[in-house]
């Protein structure tokens, strides 16, 4: 094993070269396997450094920065001096030694926050103890977590590209430019104070938070656009008259009144459960609906436009902090068609994320079940059937 090198950045003909050159960010950025580089070196640059040309195919292992971090690479590279090259013996299997280095990572960060700065060295990393079964066994290892990943990464793209999807579907629903089967009804531009009635939330001392009756808060409604019973976990200390003045209830719309950037403020959910008793904070609007045309769900989802957006964020001022109020609300005018399409929209756009929810639920357990496996199958607690020939 060995660390590498970085030429002069300074001098223009180091660089742009036919050989590649791995930077922490390569390693971060593309994954298991490097294959190209965003920086490559001259024969001269490499000379004129302590940057080494590794073996074909070695292990890069992060000694800094990313610390622990490691990547497989594809034929012959150099590397920054952050990086360490490794090039197994003939005992050891090079993806086994990769799944090996992963499961080290906890350890790793731990080991590197020792000193006063989070750095490996060579040293370390030549102390490391392999667990060292068969070669068979160990490339019987490597190819089940190989398979690991790959399910992990199918997941992840579905995820992204039903995501994708959604998000194209909801920008044609929701400005009418695609009309679901059987409407056919006219969309009109309506201003939001004629659809919501808006209210100031409620402001109390410190101590009369954590017991008590649910409060919408301010992280209620950036983690929305939709907010059920399950997600208000707040409590506050409320009188009869305050529960009433400060009732939250379902349909509701809560709007962010404040916030550092300019681009968190007018931010929507709707709460789509009834909670006994809920109030809402006075870090928030509360918007009621004071028409019968709109439907509360579809409002959320189409202020959650690029063009509606705009509105919000032209009509905030700002001092200290970003701030809106009702009335900058109210003035912002919004296309919507009847109230039976409406639903039906919002409708079909929660099916989307509920499709999108399940994927990345199983995507949330396949990584689990990948560290699991990783812990369990280096650390030896557990072990894979070899077959044997006679």
């Amino acid at each position: 094993m060995g660390s590498g090198g970085t030429p002069t950045s300074s001098i223009a003909r180091y660089y742009g070269g036919s050989i590649p050159w791995v930077s922490i960010s390569d390693m971060t950025s593309r994954g298991k396997y490097i294959r190209e580089t965003d920086r490559t070196l001259t024969d001269e640059g490499l000379a004129a450094s302590s940057a080494r040309l590794y073996e074909a195919d070695v292990v890069l292992y992060a000694m800094y920065a990313s610390l622990g971090e490691c990547s497989l690479a594809v034929g012959r590279v150099s590397s920054s001096q952050a990086i360490l090259g490794i090039s197994p013996g003939p005992k050891l299997d090079r993806e086994y030694l990769y799944y090996y280095l992963q499961a080290m990572k906890p350890r790793v960060k731990l080991m590197g926050q020792q000193g006063t700065q989070a750095n490996l060295n060579a040293g370390m990393v030549r102390a490391f103890e392999i667990p060292l079964p068969s070669l068979a066994e160990q490339s019987q290892i490597a190819t089940a977590l190989a398979d690991a990943d790959r399910r992990i990464e199918v997941l992840g793209q579905l995820a992204l590209k039903r995501e994708s999807i959604a998000r194209g579907v909801m920008q044609q629903l929701l400005t009418g430019r695609t009309r679901l089967p059987g409407f056919t009804g006219e969309w009109h531009d309506a201003a939001v104070g004629e659809l919501l009635t808006f209210k100031n939330g409620l402001n109390k001392a410190s101590e009369f938070f954590g017991a008590g009756t649910p409060i919408v808060n301010f992280m209620d409604v950036m983690n929305g656009p939709i907010i059920n019973s399950t997600d208000v976990t707040g409590l506050v200390t409320l009188t009869k008259e305050e529960r009433k003045r400060f009732e939250a209830r379902r349909g509701d719309l809560f709007f962010t009144r404040t916030s550092e950037t300019v681009d968190e403020v007018g931010t929507v959910a709707v709460l789509v459960d009834d909670i006994p008793d809920a109030s809402f904070s006075g870090f928030i609007l509360r918007g009621r609906p004071s028409s019968a045309v709109v439907d509360s769900v579809f409002l959320a989802r189409a202020f959650q436009l690029d063009a509606v957006r705009d509105q919000v964020t032209s009509s905030a001022t700002y001092t200290t902090r970003a701030l809106t109020n009702g009335r900058a609300l109210g003035r912002i005018v919004i296309s919507i068609p009847p109230v039976d399409e409406q639903r039906t929209i919002a409708a079909v756009i929660s099916d989307f994320e509920a499709e999108i929810h399940a994927l990345r639920s199983r995507l949330s357990k396949a990584r689990a079940v990948k560290t699991a496996m990783l812990q369990q199958l280096m650390s030896r607690r557990a072990q894979l059937p070899v077959e044997t020939s006679l």
